[in-house]
């Protein structure tokens, strides 16, 4: 029987909504990837919610990481998307394919996405799906208001992800 929920992923798609690159550091690793989940989620205290895939290795390495950088690439960048959302840490060091700058905490900067923000993780909240959501605080925001528009989701919709959603990893590394 038909739950209703075929025509999901197509209802949602409509809303073509900006891609991210989120990086962090933690234990001496680095790690980064492109993130399609993320929002505003608070005014007063001002928050962002990210939605970070349990199959990334940017989940193993953000579960016990303190700071990230939220990166918005703009249309234009589909080689540094591609990059963060084609290649899988696991395999590939990410940041020797491109230009970085230590941030705090020796969060990787992208040098090429002067649109980021810098935050502190205030929560994480898993709730038995594929991703989990990081609840953070802006600590340092860099904003160019020359910066193109930003990268879509029609973007990159044709991209072969560096993992895929069914390959779910737990903090320790365990699957």
């Amino acid at each position: 029987m038909d739950d209703g929920t075929d025509d999901f992923p197509a209802l949602v798609a409509r809303s073509d909504h900006s891609m991210i690159i989120l990086t962090t550091a933690s234990g001496g690793e680095r790690s980064g990837c492109l993130v399609g989940f993320h929002s505003q989620s608070g005014i007063d205290p001002p928050r962002y919610a990210v939605w970070l895939s349990k199959a990334n290795h940017t989940f193993q390495v953000g579960a016990l990481a303190d700071t990230f950088a939220v990166h918005f690439p703009s249309a234009d960048q589909s080689a540094l998307a591609e990059l963060f959302g084609g290649e899988t840490g696991d395999e590939v060091d990410k940041f020797a394919r491109c230009d970085w700058t230590p941030g705090p905490d020796g969060v990787p900067l992208l040098d090429d996405c002067p649109e980021r923000f810098v935050a502190r993780r205030e929560g994480l909240v898993d709730v038995g799906a594929d991703h989990v959501c990081l609840d953070l605080a802006p600590i340092e925001v860099d904003h160019d208001p020359s910066a193109g528009g930003p990268l879509r989701l029609h973007h990159v919709v044709d991209m072969e992800p560096g993992h895929a959603a069914e390959e779910r990893q737990r903090p320790d590394g365990a699957a």
